[in-house]
């Protein structure tokens, strides 16, 4: 059976959570202060930086992927080092818009992108990355001392997305062991502890 084609104009949709999530994520990157850069994050082996720089670097790989049918091998490195510059929040500015608007692109969450572990529908990339960025929005919340609530939706949205693949997240070696939270703990905590966070 074909992919149900995506709907972007469904409520709640992968380009809705994509949006909210690096909106998020830049809110938080433009109050970073000049003297947190070097700052440490939950993140244990990354500075503010670094964070900053891993999510930016994500958001370069969504155009060549999912707009021109690249692949990861035939990329290569590109995205690899420093993709800052003198000027994080530009640099982050211009990574989210370009790919935004490669997710948004007509048929684009329908097409096939070929990623590291396979190929994937670009919907499900779109959701897996929204995910990411929602979660190091928190992370970097933590790490300059902003507010660490995310939206409700945007929680909602990456726990399904998180918890049919949850048991295998440590594994993978990109997200610590899962953490126990308590009994009637809110959506949030449970999200973060199913990443290995302590919310």
């Amino acid at each position: 059976m074909a992919p149900q084609a995506v709907d972007p104009r469904v409520p709640d949709s992968p380009l809705d959570r994509h949006a909210q999530a690096l909106r998020l994520f830049g809110e938080r990157v433009r109050a970073v202060a000049d003297t947190q850069w070097d700052a440490p994050t939950p993140c244990t082996e990354w500075s503010v930086r670094d964070l900053v720089n891993h999510v930016t670097s994500e958001q370069l790989w969504i155009p060549p992927l999912v707009a021109e049918g690249r692949t990861v091998e035939e990329l290569a490195d590109a995205f690899s080092g420093d993709v800052l510059g003198t000027d994080p929040v530009d640099a982050w500015d211009r990574a989210s818009v370009a790919a935004h608007a490669a997710f948004n692109a007509p048929g684009a969450l329908d097409r096939t992108v070929r990623l590291s572990y396979g190929p994937a529908l670009g919907s499900a990339y779109c959701s897996e990355l929204t995910v990411d960025c929602a979660v190091h929005a928190w992370d970097l919340s933590r790490a300059i001392g902003a507010d660490d609530r995310l939206p409700d939706g945007l929680v909602e949205f990456a726990i399904k997305e998180v918890m049919p693949y949850a048991d295998g997240l440590a594994a993978s070696g990109m997200f610590a062991a899962p953490l126990e939270v308590p009994p009637g703990a809110n959506a949030q905590t449970r999200l973060l502890g199913l990443l290995g966070r302590d919310g």
